[in-house]
């Protein structure tokens, strides 16, 4: 079987991320594309992802003529076919672990939306503002009840799609303002993500690559 994720720059495309990652945890073998989506080249790149994929974005997923088009369709498609299911198995972890999916995946990238997931490779990070902080603090504040609440090292106890969907949160937030003692859980909770060795194989290699100066991140025009 011909399996091709067609995925983005590492440090930029966020959501090729959850996909990529959620491919590799469950153990699934599959050739990787890696599309620049870099200014210009982004829009004629991303054209020709649309001559097969009607969002015209990344991530996708072929298998044969089949087509994921979704990053999260990508990722339950991956908790299915690997041996282990990504979602967990207790009907309330997996509720609330679905509605921080969703959250993320509908408005959480309002919350401090100059922090983009380019900004975490930037070697001269910006000074927040003190909306930004209480933002960012307000955010850890709900991942630390809800760590508690399910007496885990992950969200919702066990590793999980809200973990996975949540990273490059963690990953932007954290680059900025990393939790004190005030989030012990969810600081134990960044150690255990960001240093699971397939995180660390994707942000290494992001760490390596020229970053991507997107406008905004200094109020500039």
């Amino acid at each position: 079987m011909e399996r091709i994720l067609y995925s983005g720059n590492r440090n930029a495309s966020s959501w090729a991320f959850r996909a990529w990652l959620a491919l590799k945890e469950q153990g699934i073998e599959f050739e990787e594309r890696v599309i620049d989506i870099r200014r210009p080249q982004r829009w004629d790149n991303l054209a020709q992802i649309g001559e097969f994929s009607p969002p015209a974005a990344v991530p996708v997923l072929v298998e044969n003529n089949f087509v994921i088009f979704d990053s999260i369709a990508i990722m339950e498609y991956a908790s299915e076919l690997g041996d282990a299911p990504l979602w967990p198995a207790d009907i309330h972890a997996r509720a609330k672990a679905r509605s921080f999916a969703a959250w993320q995946h509908s408005t959480f990238a309002r919350v401090c939306p100059c922090l983009s997931f380019e900004s975490a490779f930037y070697t001269d990070k910006k000074q927040l503002s003190a909306d930004e902080i209480a933002q960012i603090e307000g955010v850890y504040s709900v991942w630390e009840e809800t760590i508690i609440q399910f007496e885990g090292d992950y969200l919702v106890g066990t590793y999980s799609i809200a973990d996975i969907m949540l990273l490059p949160s963690a990953v932007r937030f954290s680059s900025h303002y990393m939790p004190d003692q005030r989030w012990p859980h969810t600081r134990k909770w960044f150690e255990c993500l960001l240093n699971r060795p397939l995180v660390r194989e994707w942000l290494d290699e992001a760490e390596q690559l020229e970053p991507i100066y997107l406008p905004g991140y200094r109020n500039d025009p």
